[in-house]
């Protein structure tokens, strides 16, 4: 008799939760790779831009500093959003060498809200689980993620 498709045991080597930790990741990066295409943008002024939207008001130097980028490199991407009207750039009113950024798309409407679509989902089916399962698996993520780390 053949197992049903609910009991198939995963290759050797490989836990159930490992696969699904592992498809989990293929999901995301796919949904982001779809929202980015559908925007026109590469992967990093989209981290850029859900940075800033993160961080109103941040300097250039911020997003320099999170991405991990050059000077110049900031520069060209926050010209790119700026010229593609996503991003604001706007004078320090004490220090007119430094600029605030600020985005000026709504991210919770479409087309935008792409970006954040696959979160969101799984922000919403992670609520509709009971609380103390939901402890459990993040327990268990932490653990393996912490132990990854090292």
């Amino acid at each position: 008799m053949q197992p049903s498709s609910d009991t198939i045991s995963p290759p050797p080597g490989e836990s159930t939760l490992q696969r699904a930790l592992l498809a989990y990741g293929e999901a995301r990066r796919s949904a982001a790779i779809a929202a980015r295409r559908e925007l026109s943008l590469n992967e990093l002024d989209a981290r850029a831009l859900m940075f800033i939207a993160e961080n109103p008001g941040a300097r250039p130097s911020h997003v320099r500093e999170h991405l991990g980028i050059t000077s110049a490199g900031v520069t060209t991407l926050v010209d790119r959003l700026v010229q593609r009207e996503v991003v604001r750039r706007d004078l320090d009113d004490e220090d007119r060498r430094v600029n605030h950024l600020t985005v000026i798309v709504d991210l919770d409407s479409p087309p935008w809200c792409r970006l954040r679509a696959f979160d969101d989902d799984i922000e919403s089916a992670i609520t509709a689980l009971d609380p103390d399962e939901a402890g459990r698996l993040a327990r268990v993520i932490e653990k393996l993620t912490a132990t990854a780390m090292r």
